[in-house]
């Protein structure tokens, strides 16, 4: 069992005893600069999902933060901070890898870093570590003076990439001809949209202009709740597990949860299908947590009598049937630290929370469900030469990676935003 919460120590460790079947690819030991020249999303989890044309590209960045070492950019990094003081503030998000939250000034998930963004008028510019579309929301958030910065622009998400605003518009489209946009007596309307987080700023904003809400992991029953207040049922996208597993959780028959399929006509589904649906699901997921079965959760059993399992909803719904738990990053990182006896937790979510919340919480055994080291593809690409990159160009007068979103997408996302974070996840 790994004691450092260093993925990049783990996996050159793992490399060198040669024991690469221990680690979903090799890849990952080389430097994120080599794979930013490469097409695709990166080694990691997400490496197999197909990747769109117009995805955003690095390229190299200057060869003296590619050449320095672990030390020096650690060192840079520190001095950048504090002369820059309160004109930069840095979020990092829990999949980050410990040498890049070491730095970040507030470290969570979506929904704290998002009110994290929209908390700290005063700072010049938001370095975010995380991925595109959380850098588009805090771009959203923040004063028209504040500038977003992404360290890599490669750092996208396979998820949010699994439904595009075309394919959105087209599913509405179809909806609206088959169940109409009037209200019933009630006053709710046939259908109403919510997207995870996990999406980009033009589906937030589809769904600013059309009624719906933005969720997150943490918020997703509050927001579900909200929703069918207002609507007979819902359309939630990209991500058809955290879709489902709420759903289950709040009473709803899976017989009413249709998938969603952008490529073929209605979703491949039948008109009674979706008129006779309470939640319909995009058909899209993440591929961290997919990794995620029954199977591993079996052996943690066998392996450990009095294990307790903890997993992501973004995890299979037989996945999330098979723990004893599931919940948030918010929600994981909280049971840990709440348990009052030594505790055996295995956890379903991505390597680097899970290894830094077992070197955070020695009195606990923390093992990660998976037993391959597979990282977010995306979230790996950060790394703190680009963070080095980055902080000292802001020295240096310039902005660079600056995350805009456009106006006329902006105004319509803010509203479906708002609405979200006044949905307070019951955590």
């Amino acid at each position: 069992m790994t004691t450092t919460a260093s993925i990049e120590l783990t996996l050159k460790d793992i490399s060198a005893k040669g024991a690469n079947d221990d680690m979903c690819s090799t890849d990952l030991i080389d430097a994120p600069w080599d794979v930013d020249v490469k097409p695709g999303y990166g080694p990691g989890a997400s490496m197999d999902d197909p990747i769109p044309v117009a995805a955003p590209r690095q390229g190299q960045i200057p060869a003296e933060y590619r050449d320095a070492s672990a030390e020096e950019l650690n060192d840079r990094i520190i001095r950048a901070k504090e002369r820059l003081g309160d004109r930069v503030v840095i979020l990092g998000h829990h999949y980050q890898r410990v040498e890049v939250v070491e730095h970040a000034d507030y470290i969570g998930d979506s929904f704290m870093l998002a009110k994290a963004a929209q908390n700290h008028p005063e700072a010049e510019a938001i370095v975010f570590c995380g991925v595109h579309f959380m850098a588009e929301t805090a771009d959203l958030l923040s004063t028209l003076e504040q500038s977003v910065i992404l360290p890599n622009l490669a750092a996208g998400c396979s998820m949010a990439d699994m439904a595009d605003i075309d394919q959105v518009e087209d599913c509405w489209e179809q909806l609206i001809e088959l169940l109409g946009d009037e209200p019933d007596a009630d006053g709710k309307v046939p259908v109403i949209p919510v997207t995870y987080m996990n999406s980009s700023a033009a589906i937030k904003g589809f769904c600013g202009r059309n009624g719906g809400i933005v969720c997150t992991s943490s918020n997703a029953e509050v927001v579900l709740e909200w929703a069918f207040e207002r609507g007979q049922r819902v359309l939630f996208f990209p991500d058809q597990h955290l879709g489902r597993n709420t759903a289950l959780n709040m009473g709803i028959d899976i017989e009413a949860m249709p998938l969603w399929n952008p490529a073929r006509p209605l979703g491949n589904n039948s008109p009674d299908a979706i008129e006779g649906s309470k939640v319909i699901l995009w058909q899209g997921f993440c591929s961290v947590h997919k990794r995620f079965t029954p199977a591993q959760i079996a052996k943690a059993r066998v392996d450990h009598p009095d294990v307790r399992v903890i997993v992501h909803p973004e995890c299979p719904q037989e996945t999330v049937a098979a723990a004893d738990e599931s919940g948030s990053t918010a929600y994981i990182t909280k049971a840990i630290a709440e348990a009052t006896e030594p505790t055996t937790f295995a956890i379903g979510t991505e390597i680097n929370l899970v290894q830094r919340l077992a070197a955070e919480h020695p009195e606990h055994t923390i093992f990660c469900l998976d037993p391959v080291v597979c990282p977010c593809s995306t979230m790996y690409r950060i790394h703190p030469g680009y963070i080095a990159w980055v902080l000292e160009s802001l020295i240096d007068g310039r902005v660079i990676n600056q995350i805009s979103v456009d106006a006329e997408v902006a105004d319509p996302a803010r509203v479906s935003l708002e609405r979200m974070l006044a949905a307070k996840p019951r955590i």
